[in-house]
């Protein structure tokens, strides 16, 4: 059995269907994306169509980052469909065929509403963004979960290493730190989509070029 963890993707299809090409998830394996599947990449649609098909063969954990929470909170309109665009909801849109918002198929809203908060395994807890230290893991604040970057960080209270995204690291490196690793490697910025395993600590790195890559955290 094998336990992957998987950062930021935003769109990035190719890049995800390399890794999967490379380590062929299967039914022993449980796989663990830490939110921000859709905006700024080129196809946000096809990330989720290819997450669903990937639950169907894996046991899939699909965590909820902000840029999820920004989509949820457009159907409302006004500023927040404003906002949602600003930070790349524009691209994720064009995916679906333009401006309106009744293209998105129910199945891909019913698929985002149900992403986590967080998940606990072993020695480990991933979380899309960071962590009050001195705050239970089920009592996160949405700021730190969802918003909260690396530049303040302390181990948490749990003794448990912190395996996170959002934190975009532009020389498309995980970053480790002193029980923590962010695995969101700038897959949207023309770097890695990174995959981790957590038991090994070895990863994968792929791109929307079809590259790979392989290193070990250190």
């Amino acid at each position: 059995m094998r336990t992957f963890a998987i950062g930021d993707i935003h769109g990035c299809l190719n890049a995800l269907r390399r890794l999967d090409h490379e380590l062929h998830f299967s039914s022993d394996d449980t796989v663990i994306t830490l939110g921000d599947y859709v905006d700024r990449g080129p196809d946000s649609r096809g990330v989720i169509n290819e997450l669903r098909a990937l639950r169907e063969r894996c046991h899939l954990i699909t965590l909820r980052g902000n840029h999820e929470i920004m989509m949820m909170e457009s159907r409302t309109g006004g500023f927040a469909r404003l906002n949602w665009m600003m930070n790349g909801g524009n691209t994720t849109m064009n995916n679906y065929g333009g401006d309106n918002m009744d293209e998105i198929p129910e199945s891909h809203w019913e698929f985002i509403a149900a992403t986590l908060p967080h998940y606990e395994l072993g020695g480990d807890f991933f979380i899309h963004a960071n962590a009050d230290p001195d705050v239970a893991i089920e009592d996160q604040s949405e700021d730190f979960r969802y918003w909260r970057r690396l530049s303040e960080f302390t181990p948490h209270q749990s003794g448990k290493r912190m395996i996170c995204g959002h934190t975009a690291q532009p020389t498309g490196e995980p970053l480790v730190l002193d029980s923590a690793v962010c695995i969101d490697t700038n897959a949207c910025g023309g770097q890695w989509l990174t995959c981790l395993n957590v038991d090994t600590n070895h990863y994968w790195q792929t791109n929307e070029q079809g590259e790979i890559q392989e290193g070990d955290l250190y």
